[in-house]
């Protein structure tokens, strides 16, 4: 009798020491190291660190994970667009009379002349755009990302322009003065210089019966888009654009019409 006892005694605690083990292991810190290494010595495996989401970028390469989400994988800003060449700008004013007037555009420019406003500089100097277009045709433009032709090429440059020039009485000063005015970098996203032009209506019994001139501006490479709206609808116009040898008026409005 008593050595049944021993013997149930002894299986009572051989049972609790086998469910011992994996209890005390379960409720233990995974991240402790002796913790992990006491498992392996009594046949367990050590749990597994949860791996981070997504894939990590090579060591020493600087390059940081992306988080997810709508802009991942969006492509990036491109370069500046060249404003001058595409016509993108606008202004919008609301004149006294509750007329909102938008300009738009009015800086095109002829693609063979590369975003160049040959319409300007040639009226500046006086002389047709086909004459401008004939001497620029014998210049050698610095190539894209250099700082510039060399004293060579610049004296080259500039013999071909007066070749052609120089017989309409323009001299090198005048040709340096106009060329440095609406000089620009597109690349940079700069605009040759510009004056925005602006208008007024003329409100006659309720009616739109014109537009004024305010502002004529300057700088116009092209006829711009004019919109008008307010009180009685809405309207466009017709702008007349014109080129003279004077900074100040070279691309101007000189009127404007209703449609």
């Amino acid at each position: 009798m008593k050595t049944k006892k021993v013997l149930t005694a002894l299986t009572v605690l051989l049972a609790a020491s086998a469910i011992s083990v994996p209890l005390a292991y379960a409720c233990s810190d995974p991240s402790d190291n002796k913790n992990g290494v006491q498992a392996q010595a009594a046949g367990q495996n050590p749990p597994r660190k949860q791996k981070p989401a997504g894939p990590r970028p090579p060591e020493g390469s600087g390059q940081q994970q992306q988080p997810p989400g709508p802009e991942s994988g969006q492509p990036r800003p491109t370069a500046p667009v060249n404003q001058a060449q595409h016509g993108t700008e606008s202004t919008s004013i609301t004149d006294q009379n509750g007329y909102t007037i938008t300009i738009s555009g009015g800086y095109d420019t002829d693609p063979q002349d590369h975003g160049r406003p040959i319409v300007l500089i040639a009226a500046a100097l006086g002389v047709p755009s086909e004459v401008f277009r004939e001497a620029f045709s014998g210049v050698r433009p610095a190539g894209a990302g250099s700082s510039g032709p060399t004293q060579e090429e610049a004296q080259a440059n500039k013999a071909a322009l007066m070749k052609v020039l120089a017989p309409y009485g323009i001299t090198n000063e005048r040709l340096d003065e106009v060329s440095n005015y609406y000089r620009y970098s597109g690349v940079k996203g700069e605009v040759w210089k510009r004056v925005p032009a602006e208008f007024a209506t003329t409100v006659t019994d309720g009616v739109v019966t014109g537009v004024t001139v305010v502002q004529a501006g300057a700088g116009y490479s092209s006829t711009p888009t004019i919109k008008i709206k307010g009180p009685a609808g809405e309207f466009t116009a017709t702008a007349n654009v014109v080129y003279t040898t004077d900074f100040a008026t070279d691309g101007s409005i000189a009127s404007i019409t209703l449609n």
